[in-house]
């Protein structure tokens, strides 16, 4: 059987989100942890694991990375906490703005 790929998501000292993706999460956040050349969590220790889920191809892993990377602090929250309904309405775009902005 092949060996399951994840996508993961940090909390960092800072109070921001680093999302990655990693064959082993526990080696991975050991290496975000040792501070020295793990990039973006370098200057933000400690990191904590927030949230993370198992995908079978990297490909897919890789896909769930860059959607949830580009997603609000208010939709990254919601997956974390898992409130799917909180997480529908930050997918919601307020369009109200925009439609005013075209009427003037």
């Amino acid at each position: 059987m092949a060996r399951p790929f994840f996508t993961y998501m940090l909390r960092c000292a800072d109070g921001s989100y680093y999302v990655g993706h990693t064959d082993d999460v526990e080696r991975r956040i050991a290496q975000h942890a040792s501070g020295p050349s793990s990039g973006y969590t370098e200057t933000r220790l400690p990191v904590q694991l927030a949230w993370f889920e198992e995908f079978p191809t990297r490909e897919e892993a890789k896909a769930a990375e860059a959607q949830v990377r580009n997603w609000s602090r208010k939709k990254k929250e919601a997956l974390i906490d898992g409130n799917i309904d909180e997480l529908k309405q930050a997918a919601r775009k307020d369009w109200d703005p925009y439609r005013r902005r075209r009427a003037e």
